[in-house]
C-alpha cells in the first residue's frame, strides 16, 4: 500500500500525458499499482514521517532567536530544559547553526510573475464577528487571488473547516471560469497536515478535492509571507479598502456588499503593481475547465429525527415530516441552506440558521402533525380506551410523549382490559402514573404482579 501523497503523483503525472510505464518507472512502483491507483484512488495508511525531540521546542526556539540572534546553544538547552526538553545539546547546536545560515545567506527575494492561469493563491482572513440574537459568530474571509492579472475572489464565512475551504473554491473557480495548474496555500492544517524540514504531507481529504481539478498544490514554509505575496497584500487590500466604514446585518449582507465591491471596485481598478486592470488582464488568462461532474462539497452529517419531529444541528433544530421521526437521515449543510435526506430523498430543506438554541420550523411540518393527531384520536380503539376515563386520557398522552407508538400499545391495553377487567387497569395506570412509567409492558406487569398477590 502506497503513501496519499504517492496517489496524488500518480495522477498529476497521468495528467500531464505520461504513460504507466513512465509514471511506474518515475515513482518506482510497477504498472499494475499504477494502473490500480489510476483507476480506484482509495484511503490509504500513511505512514509516520521521522520526528525529532527538537520538533515540539522549534516555535520557542524561534522565539529565543529573535529576543537575542547570537543565543548561544547551551544557553538554549538550558531555556529548553526548563520546558521539559530531555534531548542533547548537539541537536541544538545542528538546528541553532541550520536557522543562521539561513538568515545569514537570505538574499532581496525578487518579485514573481506567474505566467496566465499558471497559479492562484489563497488565504483566509479573520475579520472580527457578526452578532445573531445573543449569539457571536466569527467571520472569516477566503480570498483567491489569480497570479497573472490579479483577478480576485473573496467569499465571507463563520468556519474555517474542511467543507467551508473546499466549497469556496468550488465557487472561485466557477467564478472565475476554470483552474490554474498550481494552488499556493500557507500551512492551514485543512490543506497542510504536518511538515518536517522539506518534507511536507498534505491534508488527504484537500488532495481528493484538487485530485478532481487536476491541480498540483503548494505550500509555503513558515514565515516566509513573501512566497504567498499577492495574497498576502489582497488580504491587506480587503481590510483597508472594502472593511472600513461599513456595517452588516448578517453573513449575507457582508456577502451581497463585498461582491458589489469586488465587482465594481476591487476587479475594475489599476492595480498598483501590474499597472493594468484585472479584469482587462485576464482576458490574457486561458485556464483549464471545470469538470462536468462537480464535487459536492458541503458539510454531511448522519443524525436521527426526534419525536417533536425536528434533527439536531450546529446547535439548532430543524424539522423534517413528521414520518421519519425516529429515522436516520443525513443532513447537508453549506453557508446558506440545511437539506436533509431520507436515503437519496429530499424531505425538507431550510435557510441556514446562525443563531443558537433555535427551532426552525416549517408550516407544512407542523400541519401534518396536526392532521396526524386529529386522525388519529378518531381511531375506534383509542376512543374506547380513553372512554375509560382522564387517567386513561393522561396515560395516552404520556404515552405519546414518550415517543411510544400509540395505537400498538393501546391496543395491548385494550386486550389487558378484557384479560383482567377495567377496574383492574385503572388501579394499574394510577400506578404507573406515579412511577411515571409509561407502555404497555408496565402494565402488563403490574396487573401481573397484583393478581398474583390476590392468588396468595
Amino acid at each position: 500500500m502506497i503513501d496519499r501523497q504517492t496517489v496524488f503523483e500518480i495522477h498529476r503525472l497521468n495528467n500531464l500525458g505520461y504513460s504507466k510505464r513512465k509514471i511506474a518507472h518515475e515513482l518506482g512502483l510497477d504498472r499494475d499499482t499504477v494502473r490500480k491507483y489510476l483507476e480506484h484512488p482509495e484511503r490509504v495508511v500513511l505512514p509516520k514521517l521521522r520526528t525529532s525531540k527538537l520538533d515540539p521546542y522549534r516555535d520557542l526556539i524561534n522565539q529565543f532567536l529573535e529576543s537575542d540572534p547570537d543565543v548561544k546553544a547551551p544557553v538554549v538547552l538550558q531555556r529548553l530544559c526548563e520546558n521539559g526538553f530531555d534531548g542533547e545539546i548537539s541537536i541544538v547546536r545542528d538546528y541553532l547553526r541550520k536557522k543562521r545560515g539561513k538568515i545569514k545567506n537570505r538574499e532581496a527575494f525578487i518579485r514573481f510573475e506567474s505566467p496566465p492561469g499558471k497559479q492562484m493563491q489563497i488565504d483566509w482572513g479573520h475579520f472580527g464577528s457578526l452578532t445573531y440574537g445573543s449569539t457571536k459568530r466569527k467571520l472569516y474571509a477566503m480570498a483567491v487571488v489569480e497570479g497573472h492579472s490579479r483577478m480576485l475572489y473573496v467569499e465571507f464565512t463563520h468556519s474555517q473547516n474542511q467543507e467551508f475551504l473546499h466549497q469556496t473554491l468550488l465557487n472561485a473557480f466557477e467564478f472565475i471560469g476554470g483552474t490554474p495548474d498550481e494552488i499556493v496555500v500557507d500551512n492551514m492544517l485543512t490543506a497542510v497536515i504536518e511538515r518536517v524540514g522539506r518534507v511536507i504531507r498534505f491534508n488527504d481529504a484537500f488532495l481528493d478535492f484538487l485530485r478532481v481539478f487536476k491541480i498540483v498544490p503548494f505550500a509555503c514554509n513558515v514565515r516566509a509571507p513573501y512566497e504567498k505575496g499577492k495574497i498576502e497584500r489582497t488580504i491587506g487590500y480587503i481590510r483597508q479598502n472594502f472593511w472600513p466604514l461599513r456595517t452588516f446585518t448578517d453573513q449575507d449582507d457582508v456577502q451581497n456588499q463585498a461582491n458589489h465591491w469586488r465587482d465594481n471596485i476591487a476587479n475594475v481598478r489599476v492595480h498598483q503593481t501590474t499597472g493594468e486592470v484585472p479584469i482587462d488582464r485576464f482576458t490574457k488568462v486561458n485556464l483549464k475547465p471545470l469538470p462536468e461532474l462537480l464535487p459536492d462539497c458541503r458539510q454531511v452529517c448522519s443524525l436521527k429525527v426526534y419525536k417533536d419531529f425536528a434533527v439536531k444541528f450546529d446547535a439548532n433544530s430543524y424539522t423534517v415530516p413528521p414520518r421519519a421521526i425516529g429515522k436516520p437521515v443525513t443532513l447537508k449543510a453549506n453557508r446558506t441552506t440545511i437539506t436533509i435526506y431520507d436515503q437519496e430523498k429530499t424531505i425538507a430543506a431550510h435557510s441556514r440558521c446562525w443563531d443558537r438554541k433555535k427551532r426552525i420550523e416549517l408550516p407544512s411540518h407542523k400541519e401534518q402533525v396536526k392532521k396526524m393527531h386529529r386522525k388519529l384520536w378518531q381511531d375506534r380503539d383509542i376512543l374506547s380506551f380513553i372512554s375509560l376515563g382522564s387517567e386513561a386520557e393522561d396515560y395516552l398522552k404520556a404515552i405519546a410523549d414518550a415517543g411510544q407508538p400509540i395505537k400498538k400499545n393501546v391496543a395491548r391495553l385494550l386486550s389487558l382490559k378484557d384479560e383482567y377487567g377495567a377496574f383492574s387497569l385503572i388501579h394499574a395506570i394510577k400506578r404507573a402514573l406515579q412511577y411515571k412509567a409509561y407502555g404497555a409492558d408496565y402494565i402488563e406487569n403490574i396487573l401481573y404482579q397484583e393478581w398474583n398477590i390476590f392468588l396468595i
